[in-house]
């Protein structure tokens, strides 16, 4: 199997607008999509990412107004990192201290520079110094300059009981290769690293005997890894289901991409999500995330859908 790596990460927030402003104008993300909860249509779901809403560089949220906090815990992503330039660690240090996000002190972590903080609703957050990155194409939407922009995912850091079992569905099912250990994190990175290609890595810490994590305000819900097309995403789920003995969702349209979802052996709820059809299939690209799009199966109510909905920016 060859993976690209992550699709997206989901997670759960509180106000609609802070986690709006936040992404946007704090760390210059583009809103690439503004629609609902598939499931929950009186619910925002954002998509933030780059300029183009790339796969590997997106984060959305649902974010339901009255959640309760999340409690941290073993069975769960414990951070979600995004790449910046090696030299903008010392830019968003300041930047972050100015927003009064009081960021830890920067660590390393397999060689590279890393700020670890939280999003206003506790979401634990990480930036990462990546060096020969600086001519990345990049575009900023806040007040970010284009320098020290964010260049998509980084990583995802897993907090399990134990590596072995979540280890073999990354290596066997979605192409990963163990590349690093460094105290309890053990490190998976997908094809094409090398080249630069974003939302590539996989942190497993393990942390036996630790009190479960519990969902909510401030955690990931999913996290969704790349399948090119239907039949890739077909043979990964073969994969899972013969050698794995997972129980798999049947494939679930979510307009911009197809889905399938597994609870793997550590408890966090994986996605298997196309490439395609992208999020240019109902917004020219130029204009993604200016307007509330609505699934096909709820357009006819979307007056009522409208009125519901917190009023945002």
């Amino acid at each position: 199997m060859t993976s690209k790596g992550i699709h997206h990460v989901t997670a759960i927030a509180g106000s609609a607008r802070r986690n709006l402003d936040f992404y946007t104008a704090t760390l210059g993300l583009r809103l690439v999509k503004k629609t609902v909860n598939f499931d929950d249509p009186g619910t925002y779901h954002f998509y933030f990412g780059d300029d183009a809403g790339r796969p590997g560089s997106i984060l959305t949220f649902f974010p339901w107004e009255h959640a309760d906090e999340g409690r941290a815990g073993v069975g769960e992503t414990q951070e979600t990192a995004f790449r910046i330039p090696e030299a903008s660690i010392g830019y968003w240090t300041g930047r972050l201290i100015a927003r009064g996000l009081a960021p830890e002190l920067p660590e390393k972590r397999f060689g590279a520079s890393v700020i670890a903080f939280k999003d206003p609703d506790g979401m634990r957050l990480a930036l990462v110094g990546v060096p020969g990155i600086d001519a990345e194409p990049a575009k900023t939407f806040g007040e970010v300059p284009a320098e020290h922009a964010i260049r998509g995912l980084h990583s995802v850091t897993l907090l399990l009981k134990e590596a072995g079992p979540t280890a073999a569905i990354l290596t066997d099912v979605f192409g990963f290769t163990e590349t690093g250990r460094e105290g309890t994190r053990i490190r998976f990175t997908a094809a094409g690293a090398e080249e630069g290609r974003i939302g590539t890595i996989v942190d497993i810490r393990e942390a036996g005997g630790f009190l479960s994590g519990r969902q909510g305000r401030g955690s990931v819900h999913h996290i969704a890894f790349r399948a090119a097309d239907d039949a890739a995403q077909a043979e990964m789920v073969e994969r899972l289901t013969a050698h794995h003995g997972a129980r798999v969702t049947g494939q679930r349209d979510r307009t911009y991409f197809r889905s399938v979802y597994f609870r793997e052996p550590g408890g966090v709820l994986f996605e298997i999500a196309t490439d395609d059809p992208g999020f240019a299939v109902d917004e020219a690209p130029e204009s993604l995330g200016e307007a509330l799009k609505l699934p096909a199966q709820y357009e006819a109510h979307r007056a009522e859908i409208e009125a519901t909905l917190p009023a945002v920016a």
